[in-house]
């Protein structure tokens, strides 16, 4: 069975691409996730994207795989309980990860 999550690509007036994550990702949906999330990037025209976790419930090392894939090129927006998370992976030594 595939854990429910949701997708919304919108743009920042500076043309910065948000990908807007709702749900739980984990290996069930993490391969949905993963193509959302590379598919942003390349709509990404200033070449950032900002990946907007505020209203993620639940991420696995599946999920997390995905996000270090494109470490290089996104953002993190984080609940202040998922950023411990990003930090313990080393993911948020790559890339900036932003409490909100």
């Amino acid at each position: 069975m595939t854990t429910p999550l949701t997708f919304s690509t919108s743009s920042r007036p500076d043309g910065t691409c948000v990908l807007a994550v709702v749900g739980e990702i984990d290996m069930s949906n993490a391969e949905t996730f993963a193509t959302a999330l590379a598919g942003a990037a390349v709509r990404a025209t200033k070449g950032q994207l900002v990946v907007d976790l505020t209203k993620v419930e639940y991420l696995d090392s599946a999920g997390l795989a995905a996000l270090f894939a494109h470490a290089d090129q996104i953002q993190i927006l984080a609940t202040p309980l998922l950023a411990p998370v990003l930090t313990i992976s080393g993911l948020a030594d790559l890339t900036a990860v932003h409490t909100g």
